[in-house]
């Protein structure tokens, strides 16, 4: 007969006795976390990060947030799948911010580790906010906009604007890249970052000869008419201004509609304003095009639209990107904590 002890096994010690200590994290400042992203392989592995989203591997509640009445909100994103670190960014928007020369968009993201929830690193999420968001769009445009595409447009020049203009070269042989803006002068000076891009003040001109238009303004309307889009232009739209938005209704009726996940459909602030009753069934992510679940581009005529929300997961890839990077090439600054 076998007796059972039950004594619960001695621990070596008691909870009580533990205190944190020192920890050593890492920390990376806007310039480490820039100097630590390469924008190819950012690319490729945000194209990993949508496939995991489609296969259910990315772990990633919805965002919270507050709001500061007359200044701006602050919202949690945090997000994780096997074999990265967790993170979890918080963002500030305060569009009052460019008049005291600060960034209207400003984020920090903290990376755990899994196994035990202890902070490995605290990087810049101002940088990453910009580059993933650019990132997430220019790889729809990889995926989907025809191989032989040879001229771009860029509609707004901030932050996202400037951020296509360094992603477009990577994956399209473009002859060249058209910016367009309500403020002509920020437009012109954003054309001289590169060869490539050429200031144009008509901006029907300038879609209507365009393999891939990118939306990247904070218009509260549509920024172009849909009938300027001519078959087999790839379109992306990243602005969000409820309770329209920068993208013009009617052009989806004419193409096919990506998305990163399908709770862009969802009322804002989950989902996009201009994706309000958007049908599901019509609707594909970027994930299921990569595994081949849906189907990309159909034929040379048709026009595909890409919508972007912004998901944690982009975060989450870009930091773990950043972080491995930073430690291989010893950058940031180590602080016991």
């Amino acid at each position: 007969m076998t007796t059972i002890d039950p004594t619960p096994a001695p621990t070596p010690v008691a909870a009580f006795e533990v205190t944190k200590g020192s920890l050593d994290v890492l920390f990376l400042s806007e310039d480490a976390v820039r100097e630590s992203l390469d924008l190819a392989e950012l690319l490729d592995a945000l194209s990993g990060g949508f496939a995991d989203c489609e296969r259910g591997l990315v772990q990633s509640p919805g965002r919270q947030g507050v709001a500061v009445p007359s200044k701006g909100f602050s919202l949690t994103m945090s997000a994780w799948r096997p074999g990265d670190l967790i993170s979890v960014k918080v963002v500030n928007v305060f569009d009052g911010n460019l008049a005291i020369g600060l960034p209207n968009h400003l984020a920090m993201i903290t990376l755990f580790d899994s196994d035990t929830g202890e902070t490995k690193c605290v990087l810049d999420g101002t940088y990453i906010t910009g580059v993933r968001t650019a990132a997430a769009a220019v790889l729809s445009a990889r995926m989907l906009s025809r191989p032989g595409s040879r001229v771009a447009t860029i509609v707004g020049a901030g932050v996202q604007a400037r951020e296509h203009l360094r992603l477009l070269p990577l994956i399209r042989e473009l002859d060249h890249i058209n910016i367009c803006s309500l403020r002509a002068a920020d437009a012109q000076r954003l054309a001289m970052l590169s060869p490539l891009a050429r200031y144009v003040d008509d901006t029907e001109e300038a879609v209507t000869e365009s393999d891939i238009v990118c939306l990247a303004t904070h218009s509260a309307a549509a920024v172009i008419d849909a009938d300027w889009i001519r078959s087999g232009t790839h379109v992306t739209s990243i602005g969000y201004a409820p309770p329209a938005g920068e993208l013009p209704i009617p052009l989806l009726g004419r193409g096919a509609l990506f998305v990163e996940t399908l709770d862009a459909l969802q009322p804002t602030p989950v989902g996009c304003a201009e994706l309000l009753g958007v049908d599901a069934a019509f609707t594909s992510t970027l994930g299921a095009v990569v595994l081949g679940i849906a189907p990309g581009r159909r034929d040379d005529k048709q026009i595909t639209i890409y919508k972007a929300m912004g998901i944690a997961m982009e975060d989450m890839v870009a930091a773990n990107l950043a972080y491995r990077s930073a430690r291989a090439n010893g950058r940031g600054v180590t602080v016991s904590w």
